[in-house]
């Protein structure tokens, strides 16, 4: 049975007045939705401007069918999938480097002692390796005279055309310049989709992961990708010494994500990538919120 929800709201607007509507009925798309999803839904198909406080009062989802084309859970059409583990105390993303110690600097306990009755906050502590997690390259981490991640323009990483290339690691772990054919590269965030991430935070995922050949490598730089990210332990083969991804896509100013995870929700083409790490001087890699937009 498909739901709708019934509800009253109050808008008032910044430069003054208010908007006000009782008994308002919306189609939804599923079983709830919050208050906050209403108001942006309201502010977008009523395509108001200057709203300030907002109020939603008697809402009741009831079974009715719908009257219009479904509201999608963005509100905007599009939907957020995130790609991102999540990093917690202990967890080892690469062995041999050390795992993240996550930590109360100040504890909600200790701070009551510092703020009137009632009042508290928690204050975290976080020593960690900078490849922890998904986690994103740049020129830095491979050359000495690169650009860190205080240099690197955020068109670099943010709201990038995507595309999924599928090379699942039950065929082969060395993925190679023809893997990569017949897709769309150039100015894109390519995104290769092992299936590996399956084996996260166990001993497999360490072992015999799937990885980029130096071929693979100059083929992307060569057609112009703009990101390279891969739900795998490296994207180098780390069996030997040498990196020669790591080389060819860093010294072409194309950045790396590495340890991505829910590329089986994303499409081959169709969404934007994200992955923002913040603005420090002197890191090549640091952890990042990576998410797609499909639209």
């Amino acid at each position: 049975m498909q739901k709708r929800v019934r509800f009253d709201f109050e808008f008032h607007f910044t430069n003054g007045g208010s908007l006000t509507g009782q008994d308002f009925r919306l189609d939804i798309d599923g079983d709830d939705i919050s208050d906050q999803a209403l108001v942006d839904h309201i502010i977008a198909d009523l395509r108001l401007l200057l709203v300030g406080q907002t109020r939603i009062v008697n809402k009741e989802i009831i079974a009715e069918a719908h009257k219009r084309k479904p509201l999608v859970a963005t509100g905007q059409g599009s939907k957020l999938i995130d790609l991102s583990h999540t990093i917690e105390n202990g967890l080892v993303t690469y062995k041999g480097l050390p795992a993240p110690i996550v930590c109360d600097y100040l504890s909600r306990e200790n701070s009551r002692h510092l703020y009137e009755a009632g009042t508290e906050f928690q204050i975290g502590k976080i020593e960690m390796v900078t490849n922890t997690g998904t986690y994103l390259d740049c020129p830095f981490h491979r050359y000495e005279h690169g650009k860190d991640l205080s240099e690197v323009g955020l068109d670099a990483f943010t709201d990038l055309e995507g595309t999924v290339i599928h090379v699942p690691h039950t065929d082969t772990l060395a993925i190679t310049a023809e893997h990569l054919q017949q897709h769309e590269i150039r100015n894109r965030a390519i995104l290769i989709y092992t299936g590996w991430a399956d084996f996260w935070n166990t001993e497999a995922y360490y072992e015999h992961h799937p990885f980029l050949t130096a071929d693979a490598a100059v083929y992307l730089r060569d057609c112009g990708a703009k990101l390279v990210g891969i739900d795998s332990h490296n994207i180098d083969d780390t069996t030997g010494k040498s990196r020669p991804v790591h080389t060819t896509l860093l010294g072409a100013d194309i950045l790396i994500v590495e340890h991505l995870c829910n590329l089986a929700l994303l499409p081959p083409t169709g969404f934007t990538f994200s992955a923002t790490p913040p603005k420090f001087k002197g890191v090549g890699t640091f952890p990042v919120r990576a998410l797609a937009k499909v639209y």
